[in-house]
């Protein structure tokens, strides 16, 4: 360290740490990177997923179960490229996935946390679309 430099300085200007520094004007994005599965949760109205959630928690895999039958309907996924009836599978597979590994606590943790990236999904959507009156 600098012996120069005073306590509470940093070494680059004089500022105090505490203090709101300009920053160099770098801008970081940070995108998250889905697996298939993950990829494939639909975007749902936010009441359906909140029901998705309720029936993850009680019985694992069944609000997954549900939602797969949201993407027939017509539920955006982040997987554009693939048709509706893979990503139909894929849930299917999910809720399989939950229903199996229950047993051994897995599958139900995986099924709640499934069920809130369900309603995070649809907060966001409904975040980003207003609403007519």
């Amino acid at each position: 360290m600098d012996p120069s430099a005073k306590e509470g300085e940093t070494a680059t200007g004089g500022e105090p740490d505490g203090g709101a520094a300009p920053s160099s004007g770098v801008v970081v994005q940070v995108r998250e990177k889905k697996g298939p599965l993950r990829a494939a949760i639909p975007y749902m109205p936010f009441p359906v997923a909140v029901i998705c959630l309720f029936l993850n928690t009680f019985v694992p895999g069944l609000g997954t179960f549900v939602s797969a039958f949201t993407v027939l309907c017509g539920a955006r996924t982040d997987l554009p490229d693939r048709h509706r009836c893979c990503v139909f599978w894929l849930n299917i597979a999910a809720a399989l996935i939950q229903i199996l590994t229950a047993i051994v606590m897995v599958g139900w943790i995986m099924s709640i946390f499934w069920g809130m990236d369900m309603v995070i999904l649809a907060s966001h959507k409904e975040q980003r679309i207003p609403q007519q009156v």
